[in-house]
């Protein structure tokens, strides 16, 4: 019995430390395009290869009325937060547990409008940012 328990409670722990491993690999994403990104690097002058090296490519790209390019990147993301409780480990090993919690959700967008001259240089840029 004594080591039924002990393999349970290794096994136990053997799941949080992936479950946290994992948390680790998602949170080495590269830079989360946004509104601070755009303010502090964006600049009007800068060629169209220095607008991808730093928002990446654009989702759409349309010409103005004169024929000029004019990059639009719309983004959108879902956040979800938990909140649990759980009911003691020594119920988790002997298989059963007592947890409650709650779910939050919420959206989040962000579109950026990238307008070039006939040089492809950045003439004018815009963005808008909600969240609901």
């Amino acid at each position: 019995m004594k080591r039924l328990v002990t393999f349970c409670f290794a096994l136990l722990l053997a799941a949080c430390a992936a479950s946290s491993h994992q948390a680790d690999i998602n949170s080495e994403s590269s830079e989360k395009l946004t509104v601070g990104k755009v303010q502090r690097e964006i600049k009007v002058g800068m060629t169209s290869a220095e607008v991808v090296e730093i928002l990446g490519s654009p989702n759409m790209v349309s010409t103005d009325e004169l024929r000029r390019e004019v990059w639009v990147y719309d983004k959108v993301a879902t956040e979800t937060a938990y909140s649990k409780s759980e009911g003691g480990v020594w119920l988790l090993v002997l298989g059963a547990s007592k947890s409650a919690g709650a779910r939050s959700q919420s959206q989040k967008t962000l579109t950026i409008i990238v307008k070039f001259d006939e040089n492809s240089r950045v003439r004018d840029f815009a963005y808008h940012s909600s969240k609901f």
